[in-house]
């Protein structure tokens, strides 16, 4: 290290002579120390990634990189791969985690009406089930991201009743946190992550008027701003980078074709099943007939039926996620990204802090590598 690279005393140091060491230039040095050390991980990392390839066999799993950053961590040859084609990790009903859990919520409106009526004149009895089986995610939407999630689905509603222009989200029951705090919390994740890039795909709007759309859509431009990323062709991470944008929105109504920095909405491929086993079964079928052209969602999450939830009083969807998981995440290793008819995009599930599957999806990209190799 040439002395020319290291800290230089800043010249307004009057420490008397007497003392050996400036507390000032000493905290300089740690400082400087600190962020050398950093630079050279970071460049190590990456000549390490760039020429992990070696007779078509990667050195280093992606899956062990750190989640929180993978996408900047990325080796160079899959930087100019389109996003739709890489295996992205996704959260299902992402904030779920603030469900009005003090009964101020009511039921959401596209619950059935027995079930509507049941909440309203047997609370106590009704609302431990609702939660049990309403909550998807546990963790905050910051935590969800420090995992390595790259895709959040975002269910946006207007309370009933409510004379304010507040929306919130929700499932079962509406959220305590507000959209525009969340998305607050998001756009803060990326300040400190320049070099990720989130896909946002806000849908199943419940109570919202034209004028709540605008608005909303206001909320989104002011908070995230030039990280915007505009509907265009060429989406490459090396491209988003240059370009300076870390956020996709996909909007699931009308308004999005009127707005170039809203792009359309991303199919989800639902399998409507509560066993593990039919859920595989049906996504199988579904890839026999093709992957859509652009982004799109499998999820892996399970859908309970009221017989199910009837006969398993004492579970909750927590425990038949966790129970199938291993299933499930044996299937997802055996599948891959790219332009491949059977190939996959992004791959969304339940309680994905819980388990293997963040690193499970990201991993997945290393099939890319030993094609282009």
């Amino acid at each position: 290290m040439s002395r020319a690279q290291r800290p230089q005393h800043p010249g307004l140091c009057r420490w008397k002579s007497q003392h050996r060491i400036c507390p000032l230039c000493l905290l300089g040095w740690f400082s400087w120390f600190g962020d050398w050390r950093k630079r050279q991980f970071d460049q190590t990392l990456e000549l390490t990634m760039s020429s992990v390839v070696v007779s078509g066999v990667s050195e280093l799993s992606l899956g062990e990189l750190p989640m929180e950053s993978w996408m900047t961590h990325l080796p160079c040859a899959l930087l100019d791969i389109p996003l739709y084609h890489l295996a992205i990790p996704g959260s299902h009903n992402a904030i779920t985690y603030c469900l009005d859990m003090n009964d101020r919520s009511p039921v959401d409106l596209t619950q059935p009406d027995m079930l509507q009526k049941l909440d309203k004149y047997m609370k106590p009895l009704i609302r431990p089930f609702v939660y049990k089986w309403a909550k998807t995610q546990e963790f905050s939407i910051k935590q969800q991201l420090d995992c390595g999630v790259r895709y959040c689905d975002l269910r946006i509603a207007h309370r009933p009743n409510d004379s304010s222009t507040d929306l919130y989200f929700y499932h079962g029951v509406y959220t305590t946190l507000t959209v525009e705090t969340v998305l607050i919390e998001i756009r803060e994740w990326l300040d400190a992550h320049p070099r990720e890039v989130v896909i946002l795909s806000f849908s199943h709007f419940l109570g919202l008027s034209q004028e709540l759309h605008m608005r909303l859509l206001r909320t989104i431009r002011n908070i995230f701003t030039s990280k915007l990323c505009p509907n265009m062709e060429v989406l490459s991470l090396r491209n988003l980078w240059d370009l300076g944008y870390q956020v996709i929105v996909s909007y699931e109504h009308t308004i999005a074709s009127c707005h170039s920095d809203l792009w359309p909405h991303i199919p989800y491929w639902w399998a409507n099943k509560c066993k593990a086993e039919a859920l595989i079964e049906e996504f199988e079928h579904r890839k026999q007939r093709g992957r859509p052209g652009g982004f799109f969602v499998t999820g892996i999450n399970l859908t309970e039926d009221l017989k199910y939830i009837c006969t398993h009083p004492t579970e909750s969807l927590k425990d038949l996620v966790m129970s199938t998981y291993p299933t499930l995440l044996g299937w997802v290793k055996e599948q891959t990204p790219g332009s491949k008819v059977d190939s996959l995009n992004i791959i969304a599930g339940d309680f994905i802090t819980e388990s293997q599957f963040v690193p499970a999806v990201v991993s997945l990209n290393e099939k890319l590598l030993k094609w282009s190799s």
